[in-house]
């Protein structure tokens, strides 16, 4: 991969953020959600921050929302079709998020056992 043309600070640029991996998991694992519902799920996301989220997805055509003419209105969020190519991505940074999690648990209990010598 040539640096100059690499495209990973593109991919990092529409995942990275500290709530945006969180909620697309929900809606691939969920389904299709209301603006209330994801909320629920992630009870530590002020409201603000989860519409700015949800906005700059659906500017990366990462999630479709739908509005329901209705009166309270409804709204509904889901991953679009292109969205679903993320599926493989996440899974693969889960993997090795969860690799590395282990990794630095193991170093630190070689380094705690050997500072205990």
């Amino acid at each position: 991969m040539n640096p100059e043309r690499c495209k990973v600070d593109e991919a990092l640029g529409i995942l990275v953020g500290k709530w945006k991996p969180i909620i697309l998991l929900h809606l691939f694992n969920e389904g299709t959600q209301r603006f209330s519902e994801l909320k629920r799920l992630m009870p530590d996301i002020t409201q603000k921050m989860l519409t700015k989220q949800l906005r700059e997805l659906e500017e990366e055509d990462i999630i479709d929302r739908v509005i329901y003419p209705q009166i309270p209105p409804k709204v509904e969020y889901s991953i679009s079709e292109y969205g679903k190519s993320l599926q493989p991505v996440l899974d693969i940074m889960h993997e090795w998020g969860t690799a590395h999690t282990n990794h630095m648990q193991k170093k630190r209990n070689s380094q705690n056992a050997s500072n205990a010598l």
